[in-house]
């Protein structure tokens, strides 16, 4: 192991956790799945790459019903979200952090407030408490958040739109603006990047800023020039864009990629 490898394990142990936020279509499956596979390699550490809803077996069911399944009331989807987070976090995230592996996953508790409270127009208050009760108070060290027009944004997913997709242009405006309130909240845990830039350009400045929060010096500026991103796929379907696996990490070194190379589980 590299002396750069081993001040990750010293830096980041018991565990690291990482969060990718921002509205459908603007990219956070790709930037996830290269952000992990980049630190899988750079520290030799086990990294579990998630998501949610559907990071486990019992959520891949509780994310077909909330996005696919009939319509409900806000207080019905925001409850499910919230079941699917405590399963989630009690049988993947928090054993994964108690071992030491870096965490990232492709949404968290953020995104339950901007979507429920924010979109759904709940009370914000009250989605953040019943999400915390789920996870025992687990938060993201860093959570990355994805900002672009809701417009454009939707103008790049090339499928069936699930329900949230379909909920409307003043749903999807409400809910980018509880993004960018609850990271202006608490800047010292997210980074907020214009997801317009290039798949390229994204990779580069995430990474800058991870290693920056590992101290990782001289990392830094190596990071700026080893972004070895693949093809944009233009939405941000996480089935199709990293194809999860439930239950499945990834083991020392190997890349963070499609579960049939080696990729893991995770809203």
């Amino acid at each position: 192991m590299s002396d750069v490898a081993a001040r990750v394990v010293a830096v980041s142990a018991p565990g690291y956790f990482i969060s990718f936020e921002g509205g459908d279509g603007v990219g956070k499956s790709t930037q996830a799945r290269l952000l992990g596979r980049w630190l899988g390699e750079l520290t030799g550490r086990e990294v579990v790459l998630t998501r949610e809803p559907g990071g486990t077996e019992l959520g891949k069911e509780l994310r077909a019903a909330v996005l696919h399944g009939q319509d409900m009331d806000a207080r019905t989807e925001a409850l499910l979200y919230a079941a699917d987070r405590a399963h989630h976090v009690a049988s993947l995230v928090r054993p994964a952090l108690e071992r030491g592996a870096i965490v990232v996953t492709d949404r968290y508790l953020d995104s339950s407030v901007a979507y429920q409270a924010g979109g759904r127009e709940l009370g914000a208050d009250e989605v953040e408490l019943i999400s915390r009760w789920a996870v025992q108070d687990l938060m993201p060290d860093v959570t990355i958040l994805l900002d672009l027009d809701p417009a454009e944004a939707a103008a790049r997913i090339r499928r069936q739109h699930d329900r949230l997709e379909r909920a409307g242009s003043e749903f999807h405006r409400r809910t980018r603006e509880a993004f960018l309130a609850r990271a202006a909240a608490d800047p010292d845990r997210w980074v907020v990047l214009d997801a317009s830039a290039s798949v390229d350009d994204l990779q580069a400045q995430i990474r800058v800023d991870v290693a920056a929060r590992l101290e990782l010096t001289p990392v830094v500026e190596e990071a700026e020039d080893t972004v070895a991103a693949a093809p944009d796929d233009g939405f941000d379907d996480s089935d199709s864009a990293i194809g999860y696996e439930p239950g499945r990490g990834l083991a020392p070194g190997a890349a963070a990629g499609p579960a049939g190379e080696g990729g893991a589980a995770s809203a």
